[in-house]
């Protein structure tokens, strides 16, 4: 399995791997992670809300014409990183 130096991209590879989860949706989700976090000047993601997921997805639309599936693929790596492994309710719910 994948290992990087950042220890939230490991403990969220490593919850991909206890939840049953591809070796490749784990790679997959850390890369959109990494993305999110540098796209926001690397603040950790439990200090972002809301606003910076919207506009994270709507860079992905807007600015880099990613499809709608590969859209969706990135919000679910977010979704996965803020219930399985922060442990803390999507900050839009």
């Amino acid at each position: 399995m994948l290992k990087t130096n950042s220890p939230l991209l490991n403990q969220l590879l490593d919850r991909v791997r206890t939840k049953g989860y591809s070796p490749r949706t784990g790679e997959a989700y850390a890369t959109w992670v990494k993305r999110f976090i540098f796209f926001h000047g690397k603040r950790h993601p439990r200090d972002l809300g809301k606003a910076e997921i919207e506009a994270f997805l709507t860079d992905l639309a807007v600015n880099q014409h990613v499809a709608p599936s590969t859209q969706n693929q990135a919000l679910s790596a977010l979704l996965f990183l803020y219930k399985e492994v922060l442990d803390l309710p999507p900050p839009w719910i």
